[in-house]
């Protein structure tokens, strides 16, 4: 791996764990067995290094999503592909989605990275949604309001590991087996058509 892509994958992991603020440029510097002036070479500053992180991020996001969309069915199969693949990420790399939890709190101009990537994804769904719902394959309801709670269900369960431990859970393949099946259960019971 070459040098700008571990200190990509150090700041990846500092900056979910730590957060942004709480990460110095001297700290990763340790971590990947370089200089603070090394780092500022490749990346000019910190704000420069939490681009390039953001970036990698949603591309790898991005790439989990569209893969998983594009090999599904319309309807309630596709929007469980998107889930178990969102879930699967935060088994393999839950680093990535704490990365993007803490991107959402720093807001604008910072997520701005991150939303103008995953952006087309995003109007994609929305119109696919709404499709779906006009074709009676999921029930009315307001598209983005379901996007948005089907995110926030997903982010919320596999990023927050101060919530999961106060309720005596800690992430693990089989703890991401459970949740998952319940945030399935959730959305299902939300975009089913109960019928007549």
């Amino acid at each position: 791996m070459d040098t700008k892509s571990r200190v990509i994958e150090a700041a990846t992991t500092a900056f979910s764990e730590r957060g942004f603020a709480g990460t110095s440029l001297d700290d990763l510097a340790k971590m990947v067995g370089l200089t603070k002036q090394s780092i500022l070479y490749h990346f000019g500053s910190k704000d420069g290094l939490l681009e390039a992180v953001l970036t990698d991020a949603a591309g790898e996001l991005a790439s989990v999503l569209e893969t998983a969309a594009t090999s599904s069915a319309r309807g309630l199969p596709r929007i469980e592909a998107a889930v178990r693949a969102s879930f699967g990420l935060a088994v393999s790399r839950p680093e990535l989605l704490g990365l993007l939890r803490e991107v959402s709190r720093l807001g604008a101009p910072r997520s701005d990275v991150v939303m103008s990537r995953l952006a087309p994804l995003i109007d994609e769904a929305l119109v696919g949604l709404q499709r779906c719902m006009d074709d009676g394959l999921l029930r009315q309801s307001d598209p983005q309001i379901l996007l948005a709670s089907s995110y926030a269900a997903v982010t919320g369960v596999v990023t927050d590991a101060g919530a999961l431990g106060a309720v005596g859970l800690e992430l693990d393949l089989r703890v991401a087996a459970r949740l998952r099946r319940t945030v399935l259960d959730f959305l299902r019971a939300a975009v089913e058509d109960e019928g007549p």
